[in-house]
């Protein structure tokens, strides 16, 4: 057996990349106290906010405020998604440790979800990484549907190489492989891992898989097996991809840390604080988390 990392650090995109996909508007204050829940409970890596024009994701037209009110933790990493020069400016005012900029393995993804080109993409990152860097912000970049495409179907490896390389020669310091719509399998998250290690040192290569197939933990081993040893997971199971018809959420942060506990794995953060706060989030949206995890404990602890 691979012997696999015997520490993984996780970031939780609930904030984010969960709430994001709700219908009805999270008031402001639920949005900061999931994300002091979640520090609470251990978590030192968060996706706070969305930099995107509120026209686009009206969830997150208040991210300013979100980024003024947390108490922020100096041993936590606060990131924020930032589409273009325009995010970046109104980020920047906010101080965020890190920023994610994202593209895509797909053409026709990137089309539906930027509205460009690949190429077009990278080359409006080009400044945003530059300034970033030069501010001491670190850049992380989500490449979306790097196995499998909801308009192109089946992704070759070939495509995540180039893009991955692209990304690098413009100063991404590190690089999110994401199986946005869950059609991953273990090899082929593999393969897809495989060349952007290519490009980035492992350290700086995570994993973000949906669990539309049931396939997220499976592909999270995979990972580890690569040694692979940071991954984006989402509170309660919280999130799923306004493109991506049918795409389930983000795999969910308990069920990481529960097989991660069961592995011998370090991550520092506590279960019990991890199912608080799903349960909390939860109740404030009006449904149960997705969380088998979650679902599991809450229904032990009420018993």
């Amino acid at each position: 057996m691979a012997s696999l990392p015997s520490k993984v650090t996780l970031c939780d995109v609930g904030p984010r990349d969960g709430l994001q996909n709700e219908k009805q508007t999270v008031a402001t204050e639920h949005k900061v106290a999931l994300i002091h829940r979640l520090q609470a409970a251990g978590l030192r890596r968060l996706e706070a906010t969305s930099f995107v024009s509120p026209k686009w994701v009206p969830q997150m037209a208040d991210n300013a405020a979100v980024m003024s009110t947390i108490e922020r933790r100096p041993d936590v990493a606060y990131a924020v998604l930032v589409p273009n020069a325009k995010g970046w400016e109104a980020a920047q005012a906010t101080r965020p440790d890190e920023i994610v900029v994202f593209t895509a393995a797909s053409e026709a993804f990137a089309q539906k979800n930027i509205n460009c080109s690949i190429a077009e993409s990278i080359e409006r990152f080009a400044p945003v990484v530059a300034a970033a860097k030069a501010a001491g912000v670190k850049v992380r970049a989500a490449l979306s549907c790097a196995v499998g495409c909801p308009y192109e179907g089946d992704i070759h490896p070939d495509q995540v190489d180039a893009v991955a390389a692209q990304l690098a020669a413009i100063g991404v310091d590190h690089l999110g492989v994401s199986d946005t719509i869950g059609v991953g399998t273990p090899r082929r998250i593999q393969a897809a891992l495989e060349r952007a290690l290519k490009h980035f040192p492992l350290a700086e290569v995570s994993g973000h898989y949906h669990d539309t197939y049931g396939q997220a933990l499976a592909n999270v081993y995979a990972s580890l097996e690569l040694g692979v040893a940071t991954f984006d997971a989402s509170v309660g199971g919280l999130g799923g991809c306004p493109y991506a018809k049918g795409a389930t959420g983000n795999v969910a942060t308990e069920d990481v840390v529960f097989m991660l506990n069961g592995l011998g794995i370090e991550t520092g953060v506590d279960l019990d604080g991890l199912v608080d706060a799903a349960a909390a989030i939860s109740e404030v949206l009006g449904h149960p988390p997705v969380s088998r995890v979650a679902r599991a404990l809450l229904a032990k602890r009420a018993g």
